[in-house]
C-alpha cells in the first residue's frame, strides 16, 4: 500500500522584514502559496481519499476465538464470504441497474497490506485486531473486492506481514513474516475447496501483498494441477510477476482468454522507479483498458469507470494507459486540476482506476469459459 506524507515545516519570515510593506507582500505571497497547496491536497483527497477512522465500524463484529492460526470454519475469519453481509457486497450506485449475483462462480480474493503503521513493531497482524480488521473491510474489501461481487466472493483474513517486510534489510525476518501470511492463505484456500467450492469455476483476485501470495497459491494449487481446468482467470495486479516464475500458466493475451493471468503495476507516464529499471522488462504486464500485452496506447475514452474516494460515484474516462518496460504507464488524469497532481506511483489505484473495466471483463471471461 502506498503511504503519502506531507512534511510541513513552519517558517517565521517576520524576522527578515522590518518594512510593513514588505511584511504585507510576504504575507500575500505565502497566502498564494498556501492556496496552491490546498488545491493540491484537495486533488489528493479526491483521488485516493484520506484514511477514515475505522473504530466506528467495529461494533457488532464477532470475536475470533483462535488467537494464533485462524480457524476458517469461523465466519469471523473471513473478511468477505457469501454467507455473511460484508462490504464486498456493496455496489456503486450507478452500477446497480440489472445487478444480479451469479452464484455458480467463485472469486477468491487476497487483500493487500493494511498493516502499515511504522510505529507498529509487529511483523505479522493479529487475527483478533478488530481495528485493523475494520480498516481492511472498509478500504480494500469495499473498494477492491466489490469489483468482483457479481459472483461469490471469498476473502480470508490472514496474519498479513507488516509493510516493512518489503523494504527492510532483515530479509530473514521479512521472509518468515510473508511465509506465515501465506500459510494462513493456503489453509483458507484448502478449507474453501473442501467446504465451499463444490466444483465451481474459480477466479483468483488480489492486490499488492495479496498478489505476492496469489502467485505462490497459483503455483502450488493450479500450475500443472487438475484444478487448473477450473481457473477462469487470475487478476493479480500490484506486484512484479517474473516471466520465469510459471512454467505452464500463461499471461492473458486478450480480453477473452481463460485459464490465464492478468497483472500490472501503475506508474505515471515517463516515470521508471530504480527497482523497475533493474528488472529489465522481465515482468508480466497487461493493459486493463484493452487487455493486450503490447505497448499500444489505450485512450482514456476506453476507461469505462473508476471508483475513487466516493464509492457511489463512478468517474468516467479518468485516464488512458500503456505498457512500458514491464509496467503500466498512466496518462493524464482527466479531473479538475489533475495537472497539479505530482503522484508518480499509482500503486494504490491499481484496481480502482480500472474498476468498471475489470468488472465487465470478468463477466466476458466467465461467459467465454462456459462456452468452452
Amino acid at each position: 500500500m502506498l503511504v503519502l506524507k506531507v512534511k510541513n515545516e513552519p517558517v517565521n519570515v517576520g524576522n527578515y522584514f522590518t518594512s510593513n510593506r514588505l511584511k504585507a507582500l510576504c504575507g500575500l505571497f505565502l497566502m498564494m502559496q498556501m492556496r496552491k497547496f490546498l488545491v493540491l491536497v484537495s486533488i489528493l483527497h479526491f483521488l485516493i481519499g484520506c484514511a477514515p477512522s475505522y473504530t466506528k465500524f467495529i461494533s457488532g463484529q464477532g470475536s475470533i476465538k483462535e488467537k494464533r492460526e485462524p480457524d476458517y470454519s469461523n465466519m469471523d475469519c473471513w473478511a468477505a464470504h457469501p454467507w455473511k453481509k460484508d462490504p464486498s457486497d456493496s455496489v456503486p450506485a450507478p452500477l446497480r441497474d440489472n445487478y444480479v449475483i451469479d452464484s455458480t462462480v467463485d472469486v477468491f480474493f487476497l487483500h493487500p497490506t493494511t498493516l502499515t503503521d511504522n510505529k507498529d513493531m509487529r511483523w505479522n497482524a493479529d487475527i483478533n485486531d478488530t481495528v485493523l480488521n475494520a480498516k481492511t473491510d472498509y478500504s480494500t474489501i469495499l473498494y477492491q473486492a466489490s469489483v468482483f461481487n457479481e459472483y461469490r466472493v471469498f476473502a480470508p483474513r490472514y496474519r498479513q506481514a507488516h509493510i516493512r517486510s518489503y523494504y527492510v534489510t532483515d530479509t530473514i525476518r521479512a521472509l518468515l513474516a510473508l511465509d506465515t501470511a501465506y500459510q494462513d492463505i493456503r489453509n483458507a484456500f484448502q478449507y474453501y475447496l473442501d467446504h465451499f467450492n463444490n466444483g465451481r469455476p474459480i477466479v483468483i483476485a488480489s492486490h499488492s501483498q495479496g498478489s505476492t501470495h496469489a502467485q505462490r497459491l497459483l503455483k502450488e494449487f493450479f500450475e500443472n494441477k487438475p484444478l487448473s481446468s477450473r481457473l477462469v482467470v487470475a487478476y493479480i495486479p500490484g506486484m512484479y510477476i517474473p516471466n520465469t516464475y510459471f512454467t505452464k500458466l500463461v499471461m492473458c493475451k486478450d480480453s477473452l482468454q481463460t485459464g490465464c493471468l492478468c497483472g500490472w503495476r501503475s506508474f505515471k507516464k515517463g516515470y521508471e522507479a530504480d527497482f523497475v529499471k533493474k528488472e529489465n522488462g522481465s515482468g508480466w504486464v497487461n493493459n486493463p483498458l484493452n487487455w493486450s500485452t503490447n505497448s499500444s496506447y489505450a485512450d482514456h475514452l476506453l476507461n469505462k469507470g473508476s471508483v475513487l474516494k466516493k464509492f457511489n460515484k463512478v468517474n468516467h474516462h479518468l485516464t488512458g494507459a500503456e505498457i512500458h518496460n514491464g509496467i503500466l504507464w498512466i496518462g493524464k488524469l482527466h479531473i479538475p486540476f489533475g495537472f497539479l497532481l505530482r503522484m508518480k506511483n499509482y500503486h494504490i489505484g491499481d484496481i480502482n482506476i480500472f474498476y468498471v473495466n475489470i468488472r465487465e471483463n470478468l463477466h466476458r471471461r466467465v461467459s467465454f469459459f462456459r462456452k468452452q
